[in-house]
């Protein structure tokens, strides 16, 4: 059985990877419709890998030093939660790159955060269930999401898509913030 804070990491994170899953394969589609090119396309997924990397070492080692991890974790689904609200003012290529390298930074600031949280708070006794709860619910709530994001744009439009992933995604941020809780 998972304790109160694991479950509000584990519910917040699948609320995360919900957002996040509703765009993903997409993201080729709306880069193509505000006059991006396959190499843009690139580019945006590169931006967003190599700031979240070389950040998510800095932040992780950084955090291990302050006593609040959570304010790392609530500051980094926030941070996403505003970018994601910041694609519905993309028009370009370069407004594009400005998002995705934000939402690395909310990566940095919440990855490592979160992993050295649930780690903390885990049943340490039942580690692989734990483990395999996060993973798994995580996977399948992106197989979900895409399909649910697929359907958002078809039948609506991207600004729908955002709109609702940004609303999960805020959501999720309210989750974290429940673990500043004392009990």
């Amino acid at each position: 059985m998972l304790n109160r804070k694991s479950r509000l990491l584990l519910y917040g994170a699948d609320l995360s990877a919900f957002s996040e899953g509703m765009f993903g394969p997409f993201l080729a589609i709306f880069t193509e419709r505000i006059g991006g090119s396959l190499l843009d396309i690139a580019w945006a997924w590169a931006i967003y890998l190599i700031v979240s990397g070389a950040l998510i070492m800095v932040i992780g080692r950084w955090s291990d030093y302050k006593k609040r991890k959570e304010y790392f974790n609530i500051a980094g689904f926030g941070l996403e939660a505003l970018f994601i609200f910041g694609y519905l003012f993309v028009s370009s290529p370069l407004h594009l790159f400005i998002v995705q390298a934000g939402l690395g930074v909310a990566a940095a600031l919440s990855v490592p955060t979160w992993d050295a949280l649930y780690a903390k708070y885990e049943d340490h006794r039942h580690a692989g269930r734990s483990w395999g709860l996060v993973d798994g619910q995580m996977q399948m709530f992106s197989g979900v999401a895409i399909i649910m994001g697929g359907s958002l744009v078809g039948y609506f439009s991207f600004t729908a898509l955002f709109l609702t992933m940004g609303i999960i995604q805020t959501i999720a941020t309210f989750y974290q913030i429940l673990l500043l809780r004392k009990r």
